[in-house]
């Protein structure tokens, strides 16, 4: 028997994929210690799992911090991230002292759990709840210029926080140390190796299990009229304007809509309801999506994974950046569209095109036999019960990076060459003009060799 401390962060898309593997590690007859927050407490405790309360720890945030992270600023959860993590020290000392887990299996950001196995050498096991991203993965990533400024000012911020902690025993270097995907921290990742953007470059420290769902249920499109599902997730969901297009996108159509508008929204905000529009504050969305013909989604990871385990096509809404990256992946393995704008014509053409083309039903198909052919939360607890692990062979990043230094070194040979020659014939003073220039160059072209040399190396 193992004793297994979890950790996350008070969030549905990052603690329901935890869920499932706690159920089997209880019934395996392993004692599960699960750090939570009040709104999720029966679903843990349904699992078996003991539910330890931290809800006394999250802090006092001000109304312009709350709207921070309402817009899903990075630095703000990081700052908040940390301050809880400084709160919970003397605590989870007791906790680490009493209950001498075996292992912590904490969520990728969930920055305490994390930490905390550090600081008491505990064997982590990582939960990501999104795709695993590193220098390749992470190019899915596209920041807007309020997300990049926000990143850049907030840096100062982040590493006073940072410096607080060392007093606590926490010493990390970065914040990117601190939410980087190595090649060596052992990980469990809720999608499969074929659904991973440049899984390759993952070594086999990360267990690619598929999605971790509660469902014995498979997907069954048989039905009069196609069935249309609409869920913009639980954080961003208080989009009456958006369910309001929809609703006149669709209500003519000869379709059954279903929309899941959230506990927070009053619903007589969303005005007259079409006669084949049911909508719902909450629904059990495996069961809907295994009947569903479409889905409009924002794209969150799990309402994405869920979709195609039970073989739902999608209309893709991203809302943030790692939305968008979810997104991209989609329609690259034909599965979605993107839904160019919010006007009821666009959402009604898309619609119609999703039910038509038989194409994205078709990858849709393809994609839920390979997530069911994953190890699920079964292969997750064995991970999780054999670490600590050691990964085996070549980083393939390492591979991957020493290809790409061979043309970098190449490249600042030629221009440093250059560079020299331009100053020597039309005087210094230009120089920097190409020093300039080949920097921009450099990062352009290192991505395109970064795509280069992973086909080459891992055929893809």
């Amino acid at each position: 028997m193992k004793r297994i401390a979890f950790f996350c962060i008070p969030a549905h898309g990052h603690t329901n994929p935890m869920l499932p593997v706690a159920a089997e590690l209880v019934r395996r007859g392993d004692k599960v210690r699960f750090y939570s927050f009040h709104d999720f407490e029966e679903k843990i405790k349904a699992t078996g799992a003991e539910y330890v309360s931290c809800d006394r720890f999250l802090p006092e945030v001000s109304r312009k911090e709350e709207e921070r992270l309402k817009k899903v600023s990075s630095t703000e959860m990081s700052i908040q991230d940390l301050r809880i993590t400084m709160a919970m020290d003397g605590y989870l000392g007791e906790e680490f002292a009493a209950f001498q887990p075996d292992v912590v299996y904490s969520d990728s950001v969930c920055f305490w759990g994390k930490l905390n196995a550090w600081k008491h050498n505990v064997p982590l096991v990582v939960s990501t709840s999104t795709f695993a991203f590193n220098q390749m993965s992470s190019q899915y990533i596209k920041n807007s210029p309020g997300e990049l400024a926000d990143m850049i000012l907030g840096l100062p911020k982040i590493s006073a926080e940072l410096k607080k902690m060392e007093p606590y025993g926490y010493h990390v270097k970065s914040m990117l140390s601190l939410v980087q995907s190595d090649n060596r921290t052992a990980s469990v990742v809720y999608t499969s190796r074929g659904f991973q953007p440049y899984a390759k470059t993952f070594s086999d420290s990360y267990n690619f299990v598929g999605p971790s769902v509660f469902s014995e249920v498979e997907p069954c499109k048989q039905k009069e009229r196609p069935l249309v599902y609409i869920s913009m997730g639980t954080v961003i969901n208080e989009r009456p304007d958006f369910y309001r297009r929809c609703m006149d996108a669709l209500g003519e159509l000869p379709v059954d809509v279903i929309l899941s508008c959230g506990r927070a929204l009053d619903q007589s905000t969303l005005g007259k309801i079409p006669d084949n529009v049911q909508v719902y504050p909450y629904v059990n969305q495996l069961e809907v999506l295994a009947k569903a013909d479409a889905f409009i989604t924002h794209c969150g990871m799990n309402s994405v994974s869920e979709s195609l385990y039970m073989a739902a096509p999608m209309l893709l809404y991203p809302q943030t950046n790692e939305q968008c990256a979810v997104a991209q992946r989609v329609t690259e393995i034909g599965a979605g569209r993107l839904l160019a704008d919010e006007k009821p014509e666009t959402i009604r053409a898309d619609i119609q095109e999703l039910l038509k083309n038989a194409s994205y039903a078709k990858a849709a198909k393809a994609c839920s036999a390979e997530f069911r052919s994953c190890p699920g939360p079964a292969g997750a607890a064995d991970f999780i019960e054999s670490a600590p692990h050691q990964a085996g062979g070549e980083d393939p990043m390492k591979l991957l990076n020493k290809e790409v230094g061979k043309f970098q070194t190449a490249y600042w040979i030629v221009l440093m060459s250059l560079m020299v020659v331009t100053g020597l014939v039309a005087g210094w003073k230009y120089v920097w003009i190409i020093g300039v220039f080949a920097g921009g160059v450099s990062a352009f072209l290192g991505k395109k060799m970064r795509k280069r040399s992973y086909r080459k190396l891992f055929g893809d």
